[in-house]
């Protein structure tokens, strides 16, 4: 088959198009034949090296398509079957993958391989970050960073579903545009405009009571200055890099302050987790509440290139590869 390695970290550049050996499953384990693949930024941190893993490597947490064989005492899943997966391991970036049944799903009628795998990583963030992380109600004002991106796309109009106003950030007068058109009640330029006045000035000096942040290095002190006291940071990516280290005093003399640093996998580290938040995204799919927009694919070939762009802040919503 072929697929996407890596034998050293480092830009887009170390990304590698080779033929190996397709895998097959071993007990409890399902062979998917992907159909789509997911590009997602921490793609891009297991290439880069900030988050390490084991080299020589293959990329890729994310995809759906039909499974292709089933390994010893799997009986959720059968050949033939549409799956989706989204927790790894490692490896999405091929024609065939292995995955734990345990860690798949299955799709419901009427969402198909491509808007799977869009949705399931980004949307089960945004449905842990929005439903668990900090259980959102009607009425609060929340900040969600990148507004237009995949992960943002999806928290915008899944807050609006739940009632929330929602302040909005993009990098251009299109994403801006575009977060408008996701239902986003202010946006902000946050590379021409000061964050923190702005949400300041919106809410009344008041400030937000959460904060949603997937930039990282760039946005973290206005981020950090726009919230409520008693409020929540959430940092939970590293687009322009990782954010600085907080002094704890610092948190209580902004307003007791709380920051946290979640990641996915933690929240849907049970089967029953997994089933109930990518239920929970099926659920607003089908309802109509968020749309699942799949602004670019690139050929499984062009990887270098996906990354390129995605980096270079030059993607809209959902980025799949297509083997």
């Amino acid at each position: 088959m072929r697929a996407i390695r890596i034998e050293s970290v480092g830009g887009p550049e170390v990304l590698r198009l080779v033929e190996v050996e397709t895998p097959q499953p071993g007990p409890g384990e399902i062979l998917v034949r992907n159909q789509a693949i997911g590009l997602n930024f921490i793609d891009t941190y297991h290439r880069s090296g900030l988050y390490p893993v084991k080299l020589p490597s293959g990329l890729g947490m994310e995809g759906a398509g039909l499974v292709e064989a089933v390994g010893e005492g799997v009986t959720r899943f059968s050949a033939g079957d549409l799956t989706a997966y989204a927790s790894g391991p490692i490896g999405a970036y091929a024609e065939f993958h292995v995955v734990k049944a345990d860690r798949a799903v299955k799709p419901p009628a009427g969402v198909g391989a491509d808007v799977a795998a869009a949705a399931l990583l980004k949307g089960m963030t945004a449905e842990f970050l929005l439903r668990r992380c900090y259980p959102l109600k009607a009425g609060q004002t929340i900040l969600v960073h990148a507004a237009a991106g995949g992960v943002g796309s999806i928290l915008v109009q899944w807050a609006k579903a739940i009632g929330a106003i929602v302040i909005g950030t993009a990098g251009s007068e299109d994403k801006a545009d575009r977060a408008r058109a996701l239902g986003a009640d202010h946006v902000i330029l946050y590379r021409n405009e000061d964050v923190a006045a702005k949400v300041r000035e919106i809410t009344g000096g008041a400030g937000v009571p959460v904060a949603y942040d997937s930039v990282g290095a760039a946005t973290f002190e206005g981020t950090l200055a726009s919230l409520a006291r008693r409020g929540l940071f959430v940092s939970f990516g590293n687009a322009s890099g990782p954010a600085p280290s907080v002094e704890p005093g610092r948190l209580s003399r902004m307003g007791s302050l709380f920051l946290t640093r979640p990641t996915l996998f933690d929240y849907v580290a049970t089967v029953e987790e997994l089933d109930e938040s990518a239920q929970a995204l099926f659920d607003v799919i089908a309802k109509g509440q968020v749309r699942i927009d799949i602004g670019q694919t690139f050929p499984l070939a062009e990887a270098r290139r996906a990354h390129e762009a995605l980096e270079g802040r030059e993607t809209v919503g959902a980025s799949l590869l297509v083997p």
